[in-house]
């Protein structure tokens, strides 16, 4: 609760929630790359259903944070106005192709999957942009944020999966795009980060700053560093860019558990003059915890 108008955390999206960003979007993310290597004459097959798990899981936890699971049917009633009803609109087919495709390794199904993977990724982005209570969520900037976050994650996973299927051609030009990802996406971090600055609660700034030293150290320089290492030391590919795309998923993970769930302050209340008695004019504004 508010003490003396100061924002406080939320505690309606916990971990549960939090979930569905995490998994959901490295599972999307992981989807529309299983297409691209497709294209490039990769299986479709292994890292298709690994994706498929990973949103389905996402999509369970939210499930069951309701309590009465049968009412998020409920979601689905506002095409119009909500972008969770559309989020779980595009998971029906999204899931459905998914397994269709995994099963049939079909380049051509795995592109409407996709479609509806990069559709399902920005509909995650704009839940948290819309909810208009929660500025570290309604920063316009945590849309390219999330949605770089889940490529990224995304590229990580298909390396794990390369890794462990000894497909070592695919480490180079995969590790490649991995570490192009990451560029973009820590320079969509700091964007978003600046663009805060001032606009939410200092509890809430403070969390971003803990989590801004892992998020760049573990999740960026070391990837990148393992990254070009494994360019120039071809006989230990397979370790350093395991741990590179472990590095890489694990920080996408714990900044979105930290944004969802530990950042996720009120903007609690503001006045815009201090009341005077009598005839006087009253003093300056306030807005506690900001």
């Amino acid at each position: 609760m508010s003490v003396g108008g100061k924002p406080w955390l939320q505690t309606h999206w916990d971990w549960h929630v939090a979930l569905n960003f995490l998994t959901g979007g490295s599972g999307s993310g992981l989807l529309l790359v299983a297409v691209l290597g497709a294209l490039a004459g990769q299986s479709l097959a292994a890292p298709t259903w690994v994706g498929l798990l990973l949103v389905a899981g996402g999509l369970a936890q939210v499930s069951l944070h309701l309590g009465r699971p049968l009412r998020g049917l409920n979601v689905l009633l506002n095409p119009h106005t909500s972008w969770m009803t559309r989020e779980a609109i595009v998971a029906g087919p999204l899931l459905a192709l998914a397994g269709l495709a995994a099963l049939l390794d079909s380049t051509v199904i795995g592109l409407l999957v996709g479609l509806l993977a990069a559709a399902f990724l920005y509909c995650q982005a704009r839940i948290l942009k819309e909810a208009r209570g929660i500025p570290a969520w309604r920063e316009p900037r945590i849309v390219p944020l999330v949605i770089t976050t889940g490529l990224a994650e995304g590229l990580a996973l298909y390396l794990l999966i390369a890794v462990a299927a000894g497909r070592n051609e695919a480490l180079l030009p995969v590790g490649v795009a991995l570490l192009a990802a990451l560029v973009v996406r820590f320079t969509a971090w700091r964007r978003y980060r600046q663009a805060l600055q001032g606009h939410a609660p200092l509890a809430a700034l403070a969390v971003l700053d803990r989590a801004e030293g892992p998020f760049a150290g573990a999740g960026h320089v070391a990837p990148v560093l393992l990254l070009l290492v494994a360019v120039w030391v071809p006989s230990a590919q397979g370790p350093l860019v395991t741990m590179a795309a472990l590095a890489a998923l694990l920080a996408g993970w714990g900044v979105k558990f930290a944004i969802v769930t530990r950042a996720s302050y009120n903007q609690g209340f503001a006045i815009t003059h201090t009341p005077a008695r009598g005839a006087g004019t009253g003093g300056i504004g306030d807005q506690p915890g900001w």
